[in-house]
């Protein structure tokens, strides 16, 4: 694993404030590369946490997360605060990418239920990139602190996710349908999510066997429950 060695200290970017009329200060040029240099470290921490995680696993410490990135559980408590903080920022990049990614996929469908396919086959895809990397952005976590562990979610970037995937699913919805199912277009791209999502962990979360689906036939799956629900299986069983 590459080490990602420790070249910043805890800087003080902080100016002092203003005296009342005085003018503003110029900038400060250093403090400003200071800055810069800080982002850059931030991120550099970001891919080797998600590196980390993805070789480790989910439930790695950030003990075992820094030494995989070649520096110490001080380094990312300084700049993330807490496990939770560094999964928040890893879930940041993680699932804007996916986002990205389900929007590429969705402006290519010329239909709605095409739309659907694309977009459950575009999630299940990154998911199944590193599902590691994925189950440690999106799961509640115990926040590793002095004080004790205690129950945290990585909402925001989550939160943030699912509510611009339901506005995707929203849209074509309300141009399909038209006035008068508002009821609809508001609760089911969120019914959907729920579905798609605890159908796709739990088939992520599945150990390879002959009965579970590959990604593509899973994809299928979900989509057909989506649109016709379960009623030609009720209908075959009759």
């Amino acid at each position: 694993m590459p080490s990602v060695p420790d070249t910043l200290g805890t800087v003080n970017l902080i100016p002092p404030a203003a005296s009342p009329g005085s003018s503003p200060e110029p900038v400060d040029g250093r403090a400003s590369r200071w800055q810069g240099h800080r982002e850059e470290r931030r991120r550099e921490l970001i891919k080797a946490a998600r590196r980390a995680v993805h070789a480790l696993g989910s439930d790695a410490s950030m003990e075992d997360i820094a030494a995989a990135a070649g520096t110490s559980k001080s380094v990312f408590y300084r700049y993330f605060g807490d496990k939770a903080g560094l999964q928040q920022a890893v879930g940041e990049v993680v699932l804007g990418q996916m986002q990205q990614r389900i929007r590429e996929a969705a402006q290519s469908a010329q239909t709605p239920r095409e739309g659907l396919l694309a977009m459950v086959s575009a999630y299940l895809q990154m998911a199944e990139t590193s599902p590691n990397v994925y189950t440690f952005v999106t799961r509640y976590s115990a926040v590793e602190s002095d004080g004790g562990p205690t129950s945290i979610t990585t909402g925001g970037a989550l939160g943030h996710f699912f509510d611009a995937i339901a506005d995707m699913i929203a849209t074509p919805m309300r141009h399909h349908l038209g006035e008068g199912k508002e009821a609809v277009i508001g609760y089911w791209p969120n019914a959907a999510i729920g579905l798609v999502r605890n159908a796709g962990e739990q088939w992520l979360a599945s150990p390879d066997s002959p009965a579970k689906p590959d990604q593509e036939t899973m994809a299928r799956q979900i989509t057909d429950w989506l649109c016709v629900g379960i009623a030609p299986e009720l209908k075959d069983a009759q």
